[in-house]
């Protein structure tokens, strides 16, 4: 049980992403169209893009995961970023252990 939640433990080290949040998105842009562009940054590893279930349109924002914290300072250098027209925002997402937000939550 034990060598079991190492191993859990050193794969979750592994697998640490640097997420950026992006809003104001066109609602004709797709999560593949926002991958391909952020990908000129560097390696995308996921785009979540939510969609509304009553509307079926995406919700006009997303979370970009790149595999470096260097990836994420190339989004961030760039003084603008525009698709079909439309300047996007973006802002860099802190990551915190749950434990660190319940404690600053008290």
């Amino acid at each position: 049980m034990a060598a079991a939640s190492a191993v859990r433990a050193a794969g979750s080290r592994s697998r640490r992403f640097f997420d950026i949040f992006v809003a104001e998105i066109p609602w004709t842009v797709s999560s593949k169209e926002l991958k391909e562009y952020f990908s000129q940054f560097g390696s995308v590893q996921r785009c979540q893009l939510p969609f509304d279930r009553g509307t079926g349109f995406h919700r006009r924002y997303c979370w970009i995961k790149f595999s470096t914290p260097e990836e994420v300072q190339n989004v961030l250098q760039k003084d603008s970023h525009i698709l079909e027209g439309s300047k996007l925002t973006l802002k860099q997402q802190i990551h915190r252990r749950r434990s660190q937000r319940k404690n600053q939550s008290e």
